[in-house]
């Protein structure tokens, strides 16, 4: 039973944060690639007797394997905090701006008689009652 829920558990958080998941794993595999690149760079170097260039080369090697590395472990860190709710108060200025548009199309007369008039509902009669 726990190792149903465990998985469960798992298989949502993988789905929830599918994208950034998919992120780590290509970051975590560049860096091992990384390695097998730089062997063959290396092999390559001694046969050309290119070798002054192998401390560019290892230097590369581990910026890039480093950076890969430090990326991975931010995005895992950051994968529950909350995301600012910018885009929230945006749909709310969106959603007021028609609102205002239908009090517009009203006539002057229309007008008149929403504010002279209060319409009731059957629960405020029942309420005043």
């Amino acid at each position: 039973m726990f190792k149903q829920v465990k998985s469960a558990l798992f298989w949502y958080y993988l789905y929830k944060f599918r994208k950034r998941a998919i992120l780590i794993f290509f970051l975590i595999l560049v860096a091992l690639f990384s390695g097998f690149i730089y062997g063959d760079i290396v092999e390559y170097l001694k046969i050309t007797q290119n070798i002054e260039y192998l401390k560019y080369i290892l230097f590369g090697k581990w910026f890039i394997i480093l950076f890969n590395i430090l990326l991975s472990i931010y995005l895992v860190l950051t994968i529950f905090k909350k995301e600012p709710e910018v885009k929230e108060d945006k749909k709310k200025a969106v959603k007021k701006e028609p609102k205002i548009e239908k009090e517009e199309s009203f006539s002057q007369r229309e007008k008149e008689l929403l504010h002279k008039k209060k319409l009731k509902t059957k629960a405020d009669i029942l309420l005043e009652k």
